[in-house]
């Protein structure tokens, strides 16, 4: 089956461009916009909601994108020499999946609306954060629905079409067929991930790569408490009254 100049753009030249602007992209914010290299933070602007939809978010997301890792950048071939069979991966996986979906969309559904519903929030909130909040819902659906698909049922084994593509993106053979062979649903959650990794050094989601990590080295903060003491009376050793002008 041969492949359309359409299929090799998407599935080839298209992530490699992607990967392009992502790295340049990133230079040029951090040698021309060093003052916006921020998560422009609403905490001041309102904060209970963000108390709980940050957290949920940042920490659900950290267990997707390790499933990820397990599931992508892991081949079949892999987890079978560990003697993990397949229908042991299969329950791990979805089930594992299926509750940091759930704690993905809360914590995404709790900013989304925190963003539409807070006016000091909203007036904050400029197009470009728009844009990325969209190709946000647009991976997590379609990560989720499959999740959840091949929790009730037989499930799709992705690791033998995506999981070949992806791998192959990084030594420079890209499987074109494995991509196109799979649903629409993983064609369509690839190509928002590829989108969003291209808009990534322009939002504030360079963020991410500005973690104190020099934290866990740097030295101790010593804190001295000291009693609280009256200020001595004049006269009595402390500061004196003295006639204005004179020395002593």
């Amino acid at each position: 089956m041969s492949t359309s100049a359409a299929e090799l753009f998407w599935w080839v030249a298209m992530p490699y461009l992607a990967l392009g602007v992502f790295v340049v992209g990133h230079v040029w914010r951090w040698r021309y916009d060093q003052f916006g290299w921020t998560s422009r933070s609403t905490q001041l602007q309102e904060r209970r909601l963000l108390k709980w939809g940050s957290p949920i978010f940042h920490y659900a997301t950290f267990a997707a994108i390790g499933g990820h890792v397990v599931g992508i950048l892991v081949p079949e071939s892999f987890t079978n020499k560990l003697g993990i069979s397949e229908q042991a991966y299969h329950l791990f996986a979805t089930t594992a999946g299926t509750v940091a979906a759930v704690l993905v969309i809360v914590g995404v559904v709790v900013l989304a609306l925190r963003r539409l519903f807070v006016p000091r929030v909203r007036a904050t909130t400029s197009p470009v954060d728009w844009l990325a909040l969209v190709l946000l819902l647009v991976i997590i659906i379609t990560g989720i629905l499959p999740t959840v698909f091949n929790l009730v049922g037989s499930g799709y084994d992705y690791r033998t079409t995506v999981g070949v593509w992806f791998r192959g993106l990084f030594v420079g053979q890209p499987d074109v067929a494995a991509i196109t062979s799979a649903p629409l649903i993983y064609q369509i959650h690839a190509t928002a991930a590829w989108v969003i990794w291209a808009a990534w050094p322009f939002t504030r989601l360079v963020h991410a790569w500005s973690y104190p990590v020099w934290y866990l080295w740097r030295p101790y903060v010593v804190y001295r408490s000291r009693k609280a003491t009256h200020p001595a009376e004049p006269g009595t050793g402390g500061r004196k009254w003295r006639k204005i002008g004179s020395p002593y």
